[in-house]
């Protein structure tokens, strides 16, 4: 999350990297970055709790902090003054990504999918 913090907040405009103009990578990037984080998340809580914590309650909790902390990335990037300026379609983008993580995690966990949330000790 400290990456993806830089990332947003940091304008690499005056910087000598090469720019590249591919429509949609902006939006594709906050996609990406907010569907591992919630992944992320919800692994971490899988372990560290040792599956104790029911599946529901731990999707819910890493939505509700992504899409927190993605609101709060974009206001800040809004009242920064310099070259990043935060948008509703990047908003929008961040809450996509969350809701296809949270989507992954429900699938991987669920009865068909390759996973089980309990560990058994």
């Amino acid at each position: 999350m400290a990456l993806v913090t830089m990332l947003s907040l940091i304008s690499f405009s005056t910087s000598d990297i090469p720019k590249v103009e591919i429509p949609g990578l902006d939006k594709l990037a906050h996609f990406m970055f907010y569907s591992v984080a919630t992944i992320l998340g919800c692994f971490y809580a899988r372990e560290r709790t040792k599956g104790m914590k029911s599946l529901k309650l731990v999707t819910i909790v890493f939505a509700l902090v992504t899409i927190i902390y993605g609101t709060i990335i974009e206001v800040l990037q809004h009242m920064m003054k310099g070259e990043r300026d935060g948008n509703v379609f990047d908003g929008m983008a961040n809450i996509s990504g969350t809701l296809v993580g949270v989507c992954c995690v429900l699938w991987l966990f669920s009865e068909k999918g390759p996973l089980q949330w309990k560990i058994k000790s």
